[in-house]
């Protein structure tokens, strides 16, 4: 990590680097009460970078905080940083909202301590549409009934971390991960999509993973173009029958999975009609401004 290529907003201010945000007796940092975002600034773009900044807010809502920006001026806050960095780089755009104290003998996040941070870091898009290879992982994702699934929470990664650890092992870029049903999810790092007959499939959101933001666009984007998107319960054994598979992301948008266990897939010409839709819309965008 080089700090000479991050900015931080805290308490009002722009820092350059990865300055330090949460101590040692903050409620976050040993009670895991930090909601965050993540979006994206590429080629003078910064697609749904406002529902990014509203859905950290409503996270924070949801963990039992109060935000102190309103979304208008969380994203604003991203422009102005996303402004400072030289025209057209590539940025991963971090809010995040946490608690510093707690209450109800310490557990609970204290509402009225809650705090607000904006870090945007140079983080490369990947070269093109680079294919990933998938593979199963024993880990599930937990029901909202165990875990705070309706939010983006810093909490639910080192769940993720196992999953990407385990395929890594066997030689995969990512997993494939089940709920507590044993139907398909999502990946570890993004939502999935599969293709069969020429129509689209994708999990339907049970309340386990993230509706994500990028994963609706494309839903819509892919309809509008005349092609049928189904969102309904999908077990491995789809995915074993699927023609083309691909993810959605903040981090890599719009990416085909090229092998899903022993299995070659192509880089078909669905996912690439929805990588190509997603990029028209991205460019059709606001423009960071000068």
């Amino acid at each position: 990590m080089n700090a000479e290529h991050i900015l931080t907003w805290i308490d009002g201010r722009w820092h350059r680097g990865n300055v330090p945000i949460l101590g040692a007796a903050d409620h976050a940092t040993w009670l895991g009460s930090l909601v965050f975002d993540g979006a994206r600034a590429f080629e003078g773009v910064t697609p749904d970078l406002d529902l990014h900044c509203a859905r950290t807010n409503r996270s924070a809502r949801r963990m039992g905080l109060e935000p102190h920006l309103t979304d208008g001026e969380l994203t604003e806050v991203a422009l102005e940083g996303v402004a400072a960095f030289p025209a057209g780089s590539e940025l991963y755009i971090r809010p995040m909202i946490w608690a510093r104290g707690g209450c109800q003998m310490m557990i609970v996040p204290d509402a009225e301590t809650t705090a607000v941070a904006v870090c945007i870091e140079e983080k490369p898009m990947p070269p093109g549409p680079v294919g990933l290879s998938l593979t199963r992982t024993r880990f599930r994702r937990p029901t909202i009934e165990c875990m705070p699934t309706d939010v983006k929470a810093g909490c639910l990664y080192p769940n993720n971390a196992r999953m990407l650890r385990e395929a890594r092992s066997r030689g995969f870029d990512n997993a494939v991960v089940l709920d507590a049903l044993g139907n398909v999810a999502e990946t570890a790092t993004s939502n999935i999509f599969l293709v069969r007959d020429g129509e689209v499939f994708t999990p339907i959101p049970t309340g386990c993973f993230l509706n994500g933001i990028t994963r609706q666009r494309v839903i819509g984007l892919l309809r509008d173009d005349g092609v049928a998107v189904h969102e309904a319960s999908l077990t491995p054994a789809d995915l074993d029958a699927a023609e083309e598979i691909f993810t959605t992301g903040n981090a890599t948008k719009v990416m085909p999975i090229t092998r899903f266990e022993d299995r070659n897939l192509p880089f078909g010409p669905i996912a690439r009609r929805a990588r190509e839709l997603y990029w028209d819309f991205a460019h059709s965008r606001l423009k960071v401004p000068a």
